[in-house]
């Protein structure tokens, strides 16, 4: 006999739609992430299915902000119609799992141009001086 769909594990769970998302730890000013799969309808604070990966976004002593991806498991639920959050397929396109998602090419060019007016603006104050 299966259990009925309010248990969170009958049939219902089986066919639910899952999405593979962050979930924040940590401490204030020090954030955290694991990257799980989890139903798509619960929030982060709810129990996963499963934990395919982690992500510390800030840098370490060796500028490098670290990332630990079990991609065989993330290309099991993605064949498996799982759903992308859109931090994941960011992240998820860095690594060169997933074609790089059109918002880190626009972050990019906007950190690009930054540097370059950041870069232009001493000049013009030497020039007026």
């Amino acid at each position: 006999m299966s259990l009925s769909p309010a248990s969170g594990i009958g049939r219902f769970y089986a066919k639910s739609a899952k999405i593979i998302r962050f979930v924040r730890l940590g401490c204030t000013n020090r954030p955290f992430y694991h990257i799980v799969v989890m139903e798509r309808r619960k929030n982060q604070h709810q129990p996963v299915i499963e934990q395919v990966g982690s992500f510390d976004p800030l840098p370490n002593s060796y500028n490098e902000r670290l990332v630990a991806l079990n991609t065989e498991r993330i290309r099991y639920w993605l064949g498996k119609g799982a759903h992308l959050s859109t931090p994941a397929a960011e992240l998820l396109g860095i690594a060169g799992l997933l074609p790089i998602h059109p918002r880190t090419y626009m972050t990019a060019w906007r950190n690009r141009r930054a540097a370059a007016e950041a870069e232009a603006s001493p000049e013009k104050a030497e020039s007026t001086a």
